[in-house]
């Protein structure tokens, strides 16, 4: 059974990859007014609390509300979307499988 943190860092890890790539992200984020970043802030919080509740790693949403928070600033933004993806994907490919 898959745990709920681990499927969190995963769609948080995709997600953040996806606004990493520089015209495709900044468009994404340009083009529905900031939206994405508040969503990402808010998806990282909810997952931040349920992976403190399973007692795994969480520096991958710490960096992700630090991204969303910085998001903003173009070169910035894209890097620390990247950042955070990779230490999302990292971890949760090394989460264990079963509870």
């Amino acid at each position: 059974m898959l745990m709920t943190s681990r499927v969190l860092k995963w769609v948080a890890g995709g997600l953040e990859a996806l606004l990493g790539f520089p015209l495709i992200g900044g468009t994404i984020v340009l083009g529905l007014f900031w939206t994405p970043l508040v969503f990402m802030l808010a998806l990282h919080i909810v997952a931040l609390v349920i992976t403190i509740n399973e007692n795994k790693k969480r520096t991958g949403h710490i960096l992700g509300i630090i991204t969303s928070c910085v998001g903003w600033i173009p070169i910035v933004g894209m890097v620390m979307h990247i950042i955070s993806a990779i230490f999302l994907l990292i971890e949760a490919g090394k989460d264990e499988k079963y509870e």
